[in-house]
C-alpha cells in the first residue's frame, strides 16, 4: 500500500468537513507533525519477516472475516509462502469501520462512511467460505459450517467478535452477531420511544436522529423540569468500552450547539466503580463531568427498560458481609453483593449492552464461563489446545476489546501461529496495549492509551490526559484509512 493512497484517503475525509479543517491546513499539519508521520509510516510498513516461517506447511482456518479476522490472514498471507489459508465469514459487509458508529451517531459521519465489502479485502489466493460456524470440534480438529460443511484445519484463529446481547436487559429483545444484519427483533424496542444504541449501524443512525428528536423537544420544552438523558453502561467487558461515554459527550456537545444544554440532564450510570478503569484517565474524566454538569450514579446495572412508560431500571449494587456457617457449623465472614431496584424516568436513553462470544464459540469446549476464548493472555495460544488461538473481541484477556488491541493482537498471533507451524515455542507476546480516543466534544480527544500495567503507555510526546484537537484529526482523519488501507493489508 503506497503512502500517497494513505493520504488521499485523508484528505478525502478533510474535504467532507471543511467546517473543521480545510485541505490546505490538513497538508500543513500533516507536513509538519511527528504524529502524523507516525500514522502514514504505520500505514506503510512491511508484512512481518521470520527467517524460518517461509516454507511452513499447514491448513489455518479463521473463524471470522471482521477487521482482526481478515487483517490476521492478509499478514499470514504476506509471510507465508504457499499458504493455505481459509476465513469463514457470513456477513458481506463484514469489515465496515465499526469505530466510526459514534461518530455516526453524532452526526459527524453518515453511515456510508462506514461501510466496508467483506469481498473486496480477501487476500489473493486466501480462500473464503461464506457461513456461518455452527460447531467447533478442537480435539478432532475440526468445524462445521452451516450444520453440514466440515473443515478441518492444523491451526485454528478464532476471531468471532463480540456479540450484542440486548436480551439479557429486560423488555429489551435480540442478540446482534453482525452490525449490519437487519437486526428486525432489536429493533422493535432499540431505535424506537427514544432507546438507543449506537453498537450497531441501524442503531448508529437512529441515535443521531434521536439525539436530534431530543434537541427539537428541548426547543419546545417549557417548565421548571429538565428533560433526562440516561446513558448506561454495563457489567462486563464490553468492545470500545469508551463509546458510552464517548456518545454522552457528544451528546452534550450538540445540546450546547443547539442552544438548549440548560433544558436537558445528562446522567451516566454506570456499573462499574469508576468512570474509567485507569486511574490517570479517570481523575480528568471526573474533571470533566463536573465542569459539563454531569450527573454519575456508580454500581447501577441496567436490568429493565419500560419503553410504553419510558422508565429504565438499574440494580444498584454493593458489596456486604454476610455470616454463613461452615462445614462444623462455625460462623465465617463473606461478602455478597446485595441490590435494589431503582427507577429513572427518560426522554432519552443510551444503553450499551452486554456482551459475549457466540455461543457456538462460548460454549465451546475453548471457550469459558464468562463465554470468552479462554488464552494465554501474552501468546493469545488457547489454554487447552495449542493449535487454537483468538484475536480481537473474542480474546479473554484482561481488557484490550478496541481496534488498536486488535492491531496489536494479530501481529502476535501471526508470529505465533507461524512458529508454532515450523515446531517452535511461541515467544511473541502481547502487552495488554489498549488505545481509546475519548471523543469530548466535537473537535476534542483525549487519547488513552495503555497496558495491563493500568498506566499511560502515550505513542506520543503529548500529555494523554488532555483533550486535544491534533487527537480529534488523528480520530476523524487517519484512523480509518490507517485501519482499512494499512491494518487490512496486513502491514499495519
Amino acid at each position: 500500500m503506497k503512502k500517497n493512497k494513505i493520504l488521499e484517503e485523508i484528505l478525502n475525509e478533510v474535504d467532507k468537513h471543511p467546517e473543521v479543517m480545510s485541505r490546505r491546513e490538513a497538508l500543513k499539519y500533516l507536513t509538519v507533525s511527528p504524529l502524523a508521520a507516525s500514522v502514514l509510516a504505520s500505514a506503510t510498513v512491511g508484512a512481518a519477516t521470520a527467517s524460518a516461517s517461509a516454507d511452513v506447511k499447514g491448513k489455518i482456518v479463521i473463524l471470522g472475516g471482521g477487521l482482526a479476522g481478515m487483517s490476521t490472514a492478509a499478514r499470514l498471507n504476506n509471510t507465508i509462502s504457499d499458504a493455505d489459508i481459509t476465513v469463514i465469514e457470513p456477513d458481506p459487509i463484514s469489515v465496515s469501520y465499526q469505530p466510526g458508529q459514534t461518530l455516526v451517531a453524532s452526526g459527524v459521519w453518515e453511515i456510508d462512511d462506514i461501510i466496508y465489502k467483506r469481498d473486496d479485502f480477501v487476500p489473493s489466493g486466501v480462500k473464503l467460505i461464506k457461513g456461518s460456524v455452527t460447531s467447533i470440534d478442537p480435539e478432532n480438529n475440526k468445524v462445521i459450517v452451516d450444520g453440514s460443511q466440515e473443515v478441518t484445519y492444523d491451526q485454528l484463529i478464532v476471531a468471532a467478535g463480540a456479540n450484542l446481547n440486548y436480551g439479557a436487559i429486560k423488555g429489551l429483545e435480540g442478540e446482534i452477531t453482525s452490525s449490519g444484519k437487519d437486526n428486525a427483533a432489536t429493533k422493535k424496542t432499540i431505535t424506537q420511544n427514544g432507546v438507543h444504541s449506537l453498537y450497531f449501524q441501524d442503531g448508529a443512525v437512529a441515535t443521531w436522529k434521536g439525539i436530534q428528536e431530543l434537541i427539537n423537544t428541548a426547543k419546545a420544552h417549557k417548565g421548571p423540569e429538565k428533560l433526562q438523558a440516561l446513558f448506561s453502561n454495563p457489567r462486563g467487558a464490553i468492545k470500545c468500552g469508551g463509546a458510552p461515554l464517548k456518545i454522552m459527550y457528544l451528546t452534550h456537545a450538540r445540546l450546547v450547539e443547539a442552544g438548549v444544554r440548560d433544558k436537558v440532564e445528562l446522567t451516566f450510570n454506570t456499573n462499574n466503580g469508576a468512570l474509567f478503569g485507569i486511574p490517570d484517565y479517570n481523575v480528568p474524566i471526573v474533571k470533566q463531568f463536573e465542569e459539563r454538569d454531569f450527573k454519575v450514579n456508580y454500581k447501577h446495572n441496567l436490568a429493565e427498560i419500560d419503553p410504553a412508560a419510558k422508565t429504565a431500571t438499574f440494580n444498584k449494587w454493593k458489596m456486604e458481609k454476610k455470616e454463613f456457617e461452615d462445614e462444623m457449623g462455625e460462623p465465617i465472614f463473606k461478602e455478597v453483593e446485595v441490590s435494589e431496584p431503582v427507577t429513572f424516568k427518560y426522554d432519552f436513553i443510551h444503553v450499551a449492552p452486554p456482551m459475549k462470544t457466540p455461543d457456538v464459540v462460548g460454549k465451546s469446549k475453548i471457550g469459558s464461563a464468562g463465554s470468552w476464548v479462554t488464552v494465554n493472555k501474552e501468546t493469545l495460544q488457547s489454554s487447552f489446545f495449542p493449535n487454537v488461538w483468538a484475536v480481537g473481541d473474542c480474546a479473554g484477556v484482561p481488557m484490550g476489546k478496541t481496534g488498536g488491541s486488535a492491531r496489536k493482537q494479530y501481529k502476535v498471533v501471526v508470529d505465533n501461529v507461524i512458529a508454532a507451524m515450523g515446531g517452535k515455542e511461541p515467544t511473541a507476546k502481547y502487552d495488554g496495549y489498549t488505545v481509546c480516543p475519548l471523543i469530548t466534544s466535537i473537535g476534542t480527544v483525549m487519547l488513552a492509551e495503555f497496558d495491563w500495567s493500568k498506566k499511560p503507555t502515550p505513542s506520543f510526546p503529548l500529555d494523554p490526559t488532555k483533550e486535544r484537537w491534533i487527537y480529534w484529526l488523528l480520530k476523524v482523519y487517519m484512523l480509518k484509512p490507517m485501519t482499512i488501507h494499512g491494518m487490512l493489508s496486513g502491514r499495519a
